[in-house]
């Protein structure tokens, strides 16, 4: 029988999630990691960590990613973005 508390299978379910991510996102554009990282609900520090770069950078991508989808949905006509 296991003795894992609470915070062990915390940090192998973290651990796991991590390398999900990984898997996920490799071969891939930083700005498209980022991108399928957030529709993973990954904050700014988890994706900076997981790739290798400052919080404020994932931040200013995502800033980027939020405009170009304001741009096409008004391009597609729907003003609502």
């Amino acid at each position: 029988m296991s003795t894992e508390g609470p915070s062990d299978l915390n940090k192998k379910i973290d651990t796991l999630t991590r390398l999900l991510a990984i898997v996920l996102v490799n071969g891939k554009r930083q700005r498209d990691q980022i991108r399928l990282l957030s529709l993973a609900g990954m904050s700014p520090s988890e994706m900076a960590g997981l790739l290798g770069t400052t919080p404020n950078t994932v931040n200013v991508a995502l800033s980027a990613l939020r405009k170009e989808k304001r741009l096409n949905l008004k391009s597609e006509g729907n003003d609502d973005a």
